[in-house]
């Protein structure tokens, strides 16, 4: 065997090894952050207010949208005794509020995803810190978001998302109890 042969599969052989031995020493888990997020109590109250909100919102559109319909009904009904002028003047203020409307709906559906992601991100950037908690407590080498990561099956064992969330509400309940629980001056 020539020298370049041998180093060919001395290469071959340990570019295989490698792999092998590294992932041996890693250890993974996977979280379901959607599940968290929405499961964890700081979550629950953000999607309560959030969905208040929206509820507000969209009754107020739904007034201005059925007091467009009723514009629109009595414009119907009187069209055959008004002048043709008249008739395109009424259609064209009734058109520049169904247009200013469906504008306030566009920017409320805005609103809605800014007022979302001001109300999530404190409570994502605490459920990344537990997250990091368990991973150090755990010697773990990487934790995988279940959905965006591409996993199709991973075994229960190895999904962290209730251990997470217990943990994350667990970190809250004592700050709130010490305070109950401290001495008053008098």
């Amino acid at each position: 065997m020539s020298l370049r042969t041998t180093i060919a599969a001395l290469a071959a052989v340990v570019s295989l090894a490698l792999p092998v031995a590294a992932s041996a020493e890693q250890k993974i888990a996977f979280v379901d952050l959607q599940r968290v997020l929405l499961e964890v109590d700081d979550g629950k109250a953000a999607k309560g207010r959030l969905q208040k909100w929206l509820d507000d919102r969209q009754k107020e559109i739904d007034r201005e949208q059925d007091a467009l319909r009723k514009e629109k009904e009595v414009l119907d009904k009187q069209a055959s005794a008004m002048s043709p002028e008249t008739k395109a003047q009424k259609e064209g203020e009734l058109q520049r509020k169904v247009m200013v409307l469906a504008q306030k709906w566009e920017k409320s559906r805005a609103e809605a995803a800014n007022k979302e992601r001001q109300e999530m991100e404190p409570i994502i950037n605490k459920i990344d810190q537990v997250i990091s908690t368990i991973a150090e407590r755990d010697d773990l080498s990487f934790v995988l978001d279940k959905r965006d990561s591409g996993i199709v099956f991973a075994r229960s064992q190895h999904d962290i998302s209730n251990e997470v969330i217990r943990a994350y509400n667990a970190a809250k309940k004592p700050s709130t109890s010490v305070a109950k629980d401290a001495p008053t001056k008098k």
